[in-house]
């Protein structure tokens, strides 16, 4: 049980198994939403000056970095989007998901502002959710010229058999053996990984590289909701070479060439001028940050050290540089790629002296020194914070009966 009714009280407190936060609080969500939203509409001068999308369509709409690309093309250009996500219901003993909240949230506050826009719950891997955004976009009288394809998901059915596909992390060629951090007991472990099977990359393939981004993109420019010379970009990560065993030379790796792959072949193969990045995002706290190995103990000590030089960002922060600095920085300013040719908004965490001095405390650090060398708090705050806790302003002890559907005013 996640919910204390006690003396006729509705009191919504974490539940946290195994790293995971099993439930979510309506109004820390609600409020975390409106603060990336007013961060947003503080630089409305700057958006003002640039040409930006009209309607915009993210898949993967309902939190970190899918939330903010619609919360800064809806509040930053006055955007009409439409947003994809699959998320759980609230019921009478449990909480919806966080995106749930979120996108009630989102969706609330651009009415109020005037903004057109439409939610869709659903699994976006189906031709049904893709064939509901079609129809969406018709009935506002959208054609997409930004797509954000910010999906992540440990499971794919394949649209044409149903096959369920499943993604792991793990590394391919050998082994993986080192160091984590448990980020609620402050706990450090060796952890093991087995390397994947062939069949496990094949999977892990399906799930998290381009396949789908381009099945929604085909869709799309074969509905007619799609603008002529439309931008389409997906979030991939890359990360510190210390990662790279278990993540960019592993099975996720693996999926993320995939997808940048998939941005070549867009672009290579579009009639219509459509332009197709892959964005290489900051590393931030996401749902299943907690659960990868090594990954709690990087990021704990990045952000220590990037909050100790004033240059640490958030998911917003980081879109509203993906947009201002990157995608619409205007006429005669162009877009920085990478001999890759990818956008690169993690320039900050990847530089050479932030990554040196991260490597330094890494190699320092114990449970004596873990709280004077990394931030393990912020870390932990920041997971919390995606689920609707730990979120300022908000009074947690405060009773929250509602009519079984957990429908709040805030």
């Amino acid at each position: 049980m996640d919910i204390d009714r006690g003396r006729d009280r509705l009191i919504i407190k974490p539940m946290v198994r195994n790293n995971i936060c099993l439930n979510a609080h309506p109004v820390g969500c609600a409020v975390e939403t409106a603060r990336q939203i007013e961060y947003i509409k503080a630089k409305a001068p700057a958006y003002e000056r640039l040409a930006g999308p009209r309607a915009v369509l993210v898949v993967g709409c309902s939190t970190g970095y899918g939330l903010a690309s619609r919360i800064a093309a809806a509040f930053g250009f006055g955007s009409a989007t439409v947003g994809v996500s699959y998320e759980r219901s609230p019921s009478e003993n449990s909480t919806g998901t966080p995106g749930w909240y979120d996108n009630r949230a989102f969706d609330a506050a651009a009415a109020a502002a005037g903004i057109p826009s439409r939610s869709i719950d659903g699994d976006a891997f189906s031709k049904g959710v893709k064939a509901s955004a079609v129809r969406a976009a018709r009935e506002l009288g959208l054609r997409f010229d930004l797509v954000v394809y910010s999906l992540a998901s440990p499971v794919r059915p394949d649209p044409e058999t149903g096959e369920l596909y499943r993604s792991v992390i793990k590394p391919i060629g050998g082994a993986y053996r080192g160091r984590n951090v448990d980020v609620f007991t402050g706990e450090f472990s060796f952890v093991e990984v087995q390397p994947a099977t062939e069949a496990e990359v094949a999977q892990t393939i399906k799930v998290m590289g381009g396949e789908d981004w381009e099945l929604w993109m085909r869709a799309l420019s074969d509905s007619g909701v799609l603008a002529p010379g439309a931008t389409t970009v997906a979030y991939s990560y890359v990360g510190p070479e210390l990662s790279w065993p278990i993540y960019r030379d592993g099975t996720i790796g693996a999926a993320k060439a995939h997808l940048e792959a998939t941005a070549k072949r867009l672009a290579a193969s579009a009639s219509d001028g459509l332009k197709a990045y892959v964005s290489i995002n900051k590393a931030l706290v996401t749902r299943a940050s907690a659960v990868i190995p090594v990954i709690p103990l990087y990021i704990s000590t990045l952000f220590k050290v990037m909050k100790d030089r004033g240059i640490h960002e958030g998911c917003i922060a980081q879109i509203d540089r993906l947009y201002r600095e990157r995608l619409y920085k205007g006429p005669n300013g162009g877009l920085p790629l990478d001999p890759e040719g990818r956008i690169r908004i993690d320039e900050l965490e990847m530089g050479a002296s932030v990554q040196a001095e991260v490597s330094a405390r890494m190699a320092r650090i114990d449970p004596e020194t873990l709280g004077e060398l990394a931030d393990i708090d912020g870390f932990r705050r920041d997971f919390l914070r995606v689920h609707g806790f730990e979120v300022e302003g908000v009074d947690y002890s405060a009773d929250l009966r509602t009519t079984g559907e957990f429908s709040i005013r805030v």
